[in-house]
């Protein structure tokens, strides 16, 4: 049977009024009553899942709700966040690895089996195909009998922050701003109580931003879609436009300012909402947003450490009332590690439900109201954040902007990661406090983590083969036509065109090369190049070292950094890039993407020295002894490959036997040191003496 599923958990019984003695002291004076009269309902609870192929996840999303879970949030794997279906060659190694696969209607039918979508709000974290996973979702309601006009959720749909910090993007700039508009405009006047996008601040801290540069971009990426949706709608659903847009922020360790930084947050967007968009009513104009708190702190040195993080960082979004978050999904204290299993996941619920249902923070009003150092936390972000966005503004607005936007978070991580290399900012077990027991958590045979079978993209590529065979073939064809047409033609909505492709049985990858053909290609600024260089005594060091190693091989020592697959968290690579630079080598440093063939290609025309690998999606399995293949075929074996990124120590080990030089996974935090082991590494293979590079 369909499972049946509460929009909000049930309220806690609530304690008379007349019998608590606060509520009677305040009717006698003027003194507010330090307590509400009724508790408040809590936030949509949620688990950021999905993993493998649809019936996996969908069994999983049913025992998260099960145990309490009141809405869905959708993770996708990478294939089908930048639009390729599980048999195209830049799927390889990434298939249901960070989500779930879904390649057409019938996995989305899988994966909402017996969940009744006219109940359930589901969240989608998804950008680049927000458009074409919204309308599967879509046609596989109407399968269920449920009218679009009923459903409720959330698509991410922010593509500009794509750009800047998670790489899921698959059109050029102008060509995604229209599809935004195009999703907005659509939903706003036939599925209501949809929020078609959510400006996501999350993956900007991510990235570095500090809280005013995370407000701000922010901000500026709302303006930007809010003007390019004021072009397709009538003037008057422009405060229904508003009221639907949403946000998803993130929550860091330091709660108090991360707090304030919401309230501002809300201000900025209550004045954009009035005097921009002449927004009248306060309801359409309130700041909602749903959060995932900081993953950028999660450690891999004593992972255990992480869920105090974790609870920490959860009472940023629920303490102050006036902004509580209206939906939280928690991380797993594993995720440094890897995918977490559902146990790790229950633990997060578990963390959510003893905050909203153990504890008394949802009997009070805002007990931040009339804070004065609240206020003056507030004021100070306001003030920096306007002053950023005007500097946006200045520059034709955030899709002009992604440049400057883009290198100013590079520079903004280099110096946290700068910080936490000095000590100056203190992370408890990775670069104070270090002497630890081992942990029991970590000790089972895969590490403390979900290990995705490897067996899922063989399967994954049959079965999408297989659909393609039995589906009827001209419905597909004229549908794809048509979405051709609507994408050539700018004042037409692309929904309809797209809602039918999934109708009628079109895949991720071809809906999305359709469009691909129609808008063209596009790789985003790496910001690399314009972050500001970094001096200190070990930078002159690591510069002597190159220095002397350069003059031996008669040329300057050449690095290049490559990310292979189609992982886009490039913030590693990034600062491993800068950070060589810095001291004295030349850099190759292309952006996300690459293909095994593509990287070897470079490495043999650029003539370089050594060779760094970055990959956090858990498919560095498939893709380095890929790229090593490549190296050879290529003539450059004799070159050493270095790997970085999210790698199990057994998955380190195999890697080494592959012939990886080299494996550094977050722990391996000081960058300097990872230098000197690489201008190590190159003098030894090629005899340079090693008191050169001591």
């Amino acid at each position: 049977m369909p499972l049946t599923i509460p929009k909000y958990p049930a309220r806690r019984p609530n304690r008379p009024v007349l019998q608590d003695p606060f509520h009677t002291m305040a009717a006698m004076s003027e003194t507010p009553a330090p307590r509400l009269p009724e508790r408040d309902r809590s936030w949509m609870m949620r688990t950021y899942a999905g993993h493998s192929d649809a019936k996996s996840s969908n069994e999983l999303y049913r025992r998260n709700l099960e145990k309490g879970q009141t809405g869905l949030s959708v993770a996708f794997d990478l294939p089908t966040q930048t639009g390729y279906d599980p048999d195209d060659e830049l799927a390889r190694g990434e298939v249901g690895k960070v989500g779930v696969s879904i390649a057409h209607a019938g996995d989305m039918r899988t994966l909402l089996d017996e969940i009744p979508l006219d109940q359930m709000n589901t969240s989608m974290t998804i950008n680049a195909t927000a458009a074409w996973l919204l309308a599967l979702y879509i046609v596989t309601a109407e399968e269920q009998g449920v009218a679009e006009e009923q459903l409720q959720g959330t698509t991410q749909n922010d593509i500009l922050k794509e750009y800047l910090s998670r790489g899921t993007y698959a059109f050029p700039p102008g060509p995604s701003m229209r599809l935004i508009a195009d999703t907005i405009a659509y939903t706003v006047q036939h599925v209501p109580k949809w929020n078609p996008i959510n400006i996501c601040s999350y993956h900007l801290q991510e990235a570095g931003a500090t809280p005013v540069q995370e407000i701000a971009y922010a901000m500026s990426n709302a303006i930007a879609v809010l003007d390019s949706v004021r072009d397709r709608v009538p003037q008057d659903l422009m405060g229904s436009v508003f009221g639907r847009i949403s946000f998803f922020v993130n929550a860091g360790v330091r709660f108090v300012e991360e707090h304030a930084k919401l309230r501002a947050m809300a201000q900025l967007w209550d004045e954009l909402g009035r005097d921009r968009y002449g927004v009248l009513d306060e309801k359409l104009r309130r700041f909602r947003y749903g959060v995932q708190v900081n993953s950028l702190g999660l450690t891999e040195a004593q992972p255990e450490n992480n869920v105090y993080r974790i609870a920490l960082e959860a009472l940023a979004v629920t303490l102050g009332r006036g902004v509580r978050a209206r939906a939280i999904q928690l991380p797993a204290w594993n995720e440094a590690l890897g995918l977490p299993r559902p146990w790790d996941q229950q633990w997060s619920l578990r963390l959510q439900q003893i905050l909203a249902y153990e504890t008394d923070l949802l009997e009070y009003p805002d007990i931040f109201e009339g804070s004065k150092v609240m206020d003056g936390l507030v004021v100070e972000l306001v003030e920096g954040a306007r002053e950023e966005m005007r500097h946006v503004a200045e520059l034709g607005g955030a899709v002009e902007a992604v440049d400057y936007m883009k290198s100013s978070l590079v520079e903004s991580h280099r110096e946290r990661w700068r910080r936490i290399e000095a000590g100056e900012l203190t992370v408890v077990g990775m670069n104070r406090f270090t002497s630890t027991e081992p942990s029991p958590l970590t000790a089972d045979a895969d590490g403390g983590i979900l290990v995705v079978d490897p067996e899922i993209e063989a399967q994954q590529r049959a079965a999408v083969a297989k659909w393609r065979d039995q589906r009827d073939q001209a419905a597909v064809d004229a549908a794809l036509e048509e979405l051709a047409r609507v994408a050539s033609e700018h004042d037409e909505n692309i929904m309809p065109a797209t809602i039918a492709a999934a109708r009628a049985g079109a895949t991720t990858g071809e809906w999305s090369q359709t469009l691909r053909a129609a808008f063209g290609e596009y790789r985003a600024p790496t910001g690399v190049g314009e972050a500001a260089a970094v001096s200190s005594e070990e930078i002159a060091e690591l510069r002597d070292e190159v220095e002397r190693v350069s003059e031996a091989l008669g040329r300057r020592l050449k690095f290049l950094v490559g990310k292979p697959g189609l992982d886009g968290h490039s913030n590693g690579a990034e600062q491993i890039a800068v950070r060589a630079r810095d001291a004295g080598m030349d850099v190759v440093y292309e952006g996300i993407r690459l293909t095994p063939s593509q990287i070897a290609t470079s490495a043999a025309q650029e003539g370089v020295h050594v060779i760094g690998l970055s990959i956090l999606s858990g498919s560095h399995r498939e893709l380095i002894p890929a790229v090593l293949a490549a190296l050879r075929e290529a003539g450059v074996e004799d070159v050493p490959v270095v790997v970085g990124g999210i790698i199990p120590e057994a998955d380190a080990a195999v890697l080494r036997e592959a012939g990886v030089a080299a494996v550094y996974t977050p722990k391996d935090w000081d960058l300097n040191q990872m230098m000197r082991d690489i201008v190590k590494l190159v003098g030894e293979r090629h005899g340079v003496q090693r008191a050169a590079v001591a």
